[in-house]
């Protein structure tokens, strides 16, 4: 099981350490307690509030990035066959796509729950595991 500190959740969501804290204390997103008493956020778990909070694009938000940006985001599905994988991820209110070798996919051990940098240039987005 992977699990999240509340400012590694917050750089995700593109949101406070504060938000997030609030989330968990009025039970919308699920947490654990560490034995030193942080709140833990699991993967799983906040893939699934991340695709849920930001349903979808919004088309009256537009934001300029640099052509060499580097998402914080966490992957919130991943479908594999032979060959390639399409992985989704959540970085904050945007919803990214990638198409990715099944070899990438199994060497970064991506799945739902993983927190990812997406990179973006062009209209190509390559993944990166998050600390790596």
């Amino acid at each position: 099981m992977t699990d999240y500190s509340v400012g590694e959740v917050a750089t995700v969501l593109d949101v406070s350490p504060d938000t997030v804290r609030r989330w968990v204390d009025s039970g919308h997103l699920p947490a654990t307690r560490s034995a030193g008493g942080r709140r833990r956020i699991d993967g799983v778990a906040l893939a699934r509030f991340a695709a849920a909070l930001y349903g979808g694009p919004d088309p009256e938000v537009t934001r300029r990035e640099s052509a060499r940006n580097h998402l914080a985001g966490i992957v919130t599905r991943v479908v594999k066959d032979k060959v390639m994988a399409h992985v989704e991820v959540q970085a904050g209110p945007y919803r990214l796509v990638s198409l990715v070798s099944r070899q990438a996919a199994d060497d970064l051990e991506l799945a739902e729950g993983v927190m990812v940098s997406a990179v973006v240039k062009a209209t190509n987005v390559s993944l990166e595991r998050a600390g790596d």
